[in-house]
């Protein structure tokens, strides 16, 4: 039976979502939204943590964002491609959760599982649509089912944002998501490789980060996002 939510946010490691569209999940929870969080990968590739500890984090994370559902369908870290087992693992995800918008992984970034996410995520949906595609989950058919739009957040690499959503109000709790992945980011006294996400630098980095992107919009912190096609708007006077 399909859990319908109003927004579905796919990344390609645990902690993707969280880092670049954490304030706009828990500003759509705020609203009254339904949201559900699908991780492509466990992360196992990483040079901090395990693959149990990820799970941990992001089932903490997610608590913290308050959405609906959190899954995994497990492809390998740093190996996926657009094979037709692969994407109807996502098609299966996104049918059950039947999202009218969903949040992706950046066009392109510094690491290549984000832009191959990015792709992936964005063909998933177009073939979430197709009729003669055909699936089934826990035993149920499936109807198809196409998102309205899909939208891109911005990770590490800038690009300049077609949409940005003023998250000032959800700043901190955005930094709590973040910080419960304890094995990735900065913690006093942990223990680990360094790696270009672990250090106190990065906290301040995706501060200023958000800074940088609320500025455009007159806002104290922002999260921008990039959209594959034009956005229909019924009433101008509602824009910021």
């Amino acid at each position: 039976m399909a859990e319908k939510v109003d927004i579905l946010a796919i990344g390609a490691h645990p902690d993707d979502v969280e880092l670049s569209a954490g304030g706009t999940i828990l500003k759509s929870v705020a609203q009254g939204k339904k949201v559900a969080i699908v991780d492509l990968t466990e992360g196992e590739l990483g040079s901090r943590g395990t693959v149990r500890s990820r799970y941990e984090e992001a089932a903490n994370a997610a608590q913290i964002l308050g959405v609906e559902h959190r899954e995994n369908i497990r492809l390998a870290d740093g190996f996926f491609t657009e094979d037709r087992d692969s994407l109807v693992r996502l098609i299966k995800a996104i049918r059950h959760y039947q999202p009218e918008i969903v949040l992706a992984n950046a066009v392109e970034d510094r690491h290549p599982d984000h832009g191959r996410g990015s792709s992936f995520i964005s063909r998933a949906c177009f073939l979430s649509g197709l009729l003669k595609i055909e699936t089934s989950r826990n035993g149920e058919d499936q109807e198809k089912w196409r998102p309205k739009v899909v939208y891109h957040y911005i990770q590490d690499r800038y690009i300049k944002p077609d949409i940005i959503i003023d998250v000032s109000e959800f700043r901190e709790k955005k930094m709590d998501a973040i910080l419960a992945y304890e094995t990735q980011f900065y913690k006093e006294g942990a223990k680990g490789p360094k790696t270009p996400i672990s250090g106190k630098d990065f906290i301040a980095f995706l501060e200023a980060r958000m800074r940088q992107v609320g500025r455009d919009i007159g806002a104290e912190f922002g999260e921008g996002f990039t959209v594959e096609r034009p956005i229909g708007v019924d009433d101008l006077t509602t824009l910021i």
